[in-house]
């Protein structure tokens, strides 16, 4: 085997790559060290903007096989027959804390899944609970901005933490997922995935359906008490990657259950509450979880930064059978992660091999812009329509229609029968037992008693009496309790 030659970027051999050439012994650099020059300049620019949210993850690939016929209600190929597999790429991440944050902290859990479809790459990209803080994209910069670290105090702030959820009411259900034994997972293998928005699928024959996901761990929930995190995050900062990469190294290889709750889109209007709402769930059972697959995770990135790190997921890459829903939350997400990965990562960010399609071609007329790679034919055209045989539109639709109307306007959600902020919250509540009530309560009282203003204390806890009144007055007293101390 021939031995391997250091190089410059531009293929010119290294002589020496343990001294810079200066002027004379004991002189000064000189400017002409281009091998020089180029390695500190190249790691002057090794980092790129970390995402604003969801900085710190971990990936894995793997595939996802089909298991049972769900054809009646997608058209979607990577769906269409039992057994099928299409390769896959999964991101899990925390959602509040910078790329130097620990994982094993109480915050939802980012569950971004890319499938490598013959028909182009899909993203489904959710999180570790069913329902999110609030419902409309306009107060998603507000949330997050209140959950990053102050700009003074450059830290998380119980205050502002608290005045937000203070102010926005309809994140009381999410507030008690968070806050519960769930808040934590003890890995990212031991933990479930949602979809948590609405999709539309639509079959062969034009049929619509509204669908939520649910993906079930196969290991097991397994999660951590607070004191049991801040022991782990002392020990290995770095806990859940360390996890999910000794597993798979091992051949343990995590798995996961796809069910899919589905609900004929013509119920949807007439629903009793709105089933497009982000903060809410579909009771189970009136749309019982139906199996779909299962997903399996075999394999650990090469390289963490240039496949973990630029891994690039949208939730408007959709393939035909699969569309959005009128969610107000998905559809600002529709534009806001592609805008996200453009600025992060450049215009061809999609050209990246994470992020390229594996199993189909893209043809299209995207051209020029930074770290352009793609290449063609000299005879190539760059617009549409031409008259030299490049791609042209097709007549299938990705997804059925969605009937609009009314008059244009800033509006708050449609009105149902029971669509409070509070119920669902409430009946989370009561399925508790006493002991996960009691771990509920001390991590709510542990935060909310830090906060400086009793006007935002006693506005959070009328949410949670508004959702139930022994949680309402148990928090209450929990909380009344410390300040005393």
């Amino acid at each position: 085997m021939s031995k391997r030659v250091l190089t410059t970027e531009s293929g010119a051999p290294v002589a020496d790559n343990q001294n810079s050439a200066t002027a004379g012994v004991g002189g000064p650099l000189l400017l002409q060290d281009q091998h020089l020059l180029e390695k500190l300049a190249r790691f002057n620019r090794e980092r790129i903007p970390e995402r604003v949210v969801h900085a710190r993850g971990s990936g894995a690939y793997g595939y996802f096989e089909v298991t049972d016929d769900v054809t009646g209600f997608t058209k979607a190929d990577f769906l269409s027959a039992v057994g099928k597999r299409t390769e896959t790429f999964i991101r899990f991440s925390t959602v509040a804390d910078s790329l130097g944050g620990a994982d094993a902290v109480r915050d939802p859990r980012g569950f971004a899944l890319k499938f490598y479809t013959e028909e182009g790459n899909y993203d489904l990209v959710g999180n570790n609970t069913p329902v999110f803080f609030i419902k409309d994209p306009i107060k998603f910069p507000d949330f997050i901005h209140s959950q990053k670290r102050d700009p003074f105090t450059g830290k998380q702030e119980p205050d502002n933490v608290w005045d937000f959820w203070a102010h926005a009411p309809e994140a009381t259900h999410q507030i008690t997922w968070l806050m519960g034994d769930r808040g934590i997972p003890a890995s990212y293998r031991h933990m479930n995935g949602y979809g948590s928005h609405t999709y539309q699928w639509t079959n062969e024959a034009g049929e619509a359906f509204f669908v939520k996901y649910h993906f079930k761990t196969n290991q097991g929930i397994r999660s951590l008490s607070a004191d049991q995190a801040a022991e782990l995050v002392g020990k290995d900062a770095n806990s859940h990657q360390t996890d999910l990469l000794q597993a798979i190294e091992r051949g343990v290889n995590p798995s996961w259950t796809l069910y899919v709750q589905v609900m004929p889109a013509a119920e949807a209007a007439d629903y009793r509450f709105n089933p497009f709402d982000l903060t809410k769930v579909w009771p189970h059972a009136d749309y019982p979880l139906q199996r779909v697959g299962r997903l399996v995770l075999d394999r650990n990135p090469d390289n963490v930064f240039a496949e973990v790190e630029q891994a690039a997921f949208s939730p408007n890459n959709f393939v035909p059978g699969i569309g959005p829903s009128p969610d107000k939350m998905l559809q600002g997400r529709l534009f806001a992660y592609a805008d996200a990965h453009r600025y992060r990562l450049g215009v061809n960010h999609t050209q990246l091999p994470v992020n390229a399609p594996k199993a189909a071609v893209a043809e299209n007329y995207g051209r020029d812009g930074l770290m352009a790679t793609r290449q063609g034919s000299r005879h190539d055209k760059n617009y549409e329509p031409n008259s030299y045989q490049g791609p042209a539109q097709t007549d299938e639709a990705l997804s059925a229609p969605l009937a609009v109307h009314g008059w244009t306007g800033t509006h708050a959600a449609p009105e149902h029968v029971k669509d409070d902020h509070f119920f669902q919250a409430g009946e989370l509540y009561r399925l508790m037992s006493e002991d996960e009530k009691g771990r509920l309560i001390a991590n709510i009282a542990g935060g909310l008693s830090q906060v400086s203003r009793e006007d935002v204390i006693e506005r959070n806890i009328a949410h949670f009496a508004a959702a139930d009144a022994d949680y309402g007055k148990r928090v209450e007293e929990a909380v009344r309790a410390l300040r005393e101390d």
